[in-house]
């Protein structure tokens, strides 16, 4: 199967499984093979995890379509990425957001997600690389945080970088199997929602796991 028949047998899959058409039609916009190894680019559209390098994935094209969704994002936010990764989830969310500040604690995989992005022709993302703590204090407040990596619990500190009313969805677990959650924060009690088990690396920094 060449890769525009895998794509549309796989765009045509996500259209059954999420309800934000917007976000399906995003991830057809954007070209998941530019943001895979060349090894690798064969598979771009099977709905299944790769490896980037590093010990790190690109996620499954279903996760990242359900945790996006998840955002409900009309095109007028600021959103935080945390785990760039490959930069193609940066770009999904480029299509659906005013701006994106993503986040990644591998160097090279920053620079090599940045240099994707600017050639695919996206210019309000900014890539920055983690520091100690989650997050990026320096662009915060956000409408809206999507976490790449499974943290042991949902972390203050990215609760306090969310507007009122801002979304949070992060893998919540141990190092090898998490709940995915969303968390909706008010003035009072925060609203959460389980979406269900999943599989992420380990988040690292202060509030998460150690190395």
């Amino acid at each position: 199967m060449d890769l525009e028949a895998a794509k549309a047998s796989l765009i045509q899959y996500l259209d059954q499984e999420i309800k934000d058409k917007q976000v399906i039609q995003a991830m057809r916009r954007v070209p998941r093979e530019a943001f895979v190894p060349t090894e690798s680019k064969n598979a771009a559209y099977e709905d299944r995890p790769l490896g980037i390098g590093f010990g790190q994935t690109i996620s499954q094209p279903f996760i990242v379509a359900l945790m996006v969704a998840k955002l409900a994002l009309t095109g007028v936010e600021k959103v935080l990425e945390i785990g760039t990764g490959s930069g193609y989830e940066a770009a999904i969310l480029a299509e659906l957001a005013k701006e994106v500040v993503t986040v990644e604690c591998i160097p090279e995989l920053a620079q090599s997600a940045k240099q994707a992005l600017e050639q695919a022709g996206y210019s309000n993302i900014k890539v920055y690389v983690a520091g100690h703590t989650l997050g990026w204090m320096e662009e915060a407040p956000y409408d809206a945080i999507i976490v790449s990596a499974g943290a042991p619990d949902i972390p203050q500190v990215l609760l306090g970088q969310l507007k009122w009313g801002g979304r949070l969805v992060i893998p919540v677990g141990s190092r090898w199997q998490q709940e995915l959650v969303k968390i909706t924060r008010h003035m009072e009690n925060d609203e959460v929602e389980r979406l269900g088990a999943c599989y992420f690396v380990p988040l690292i920094g202060e509030g998460a796991w150690k190395k």
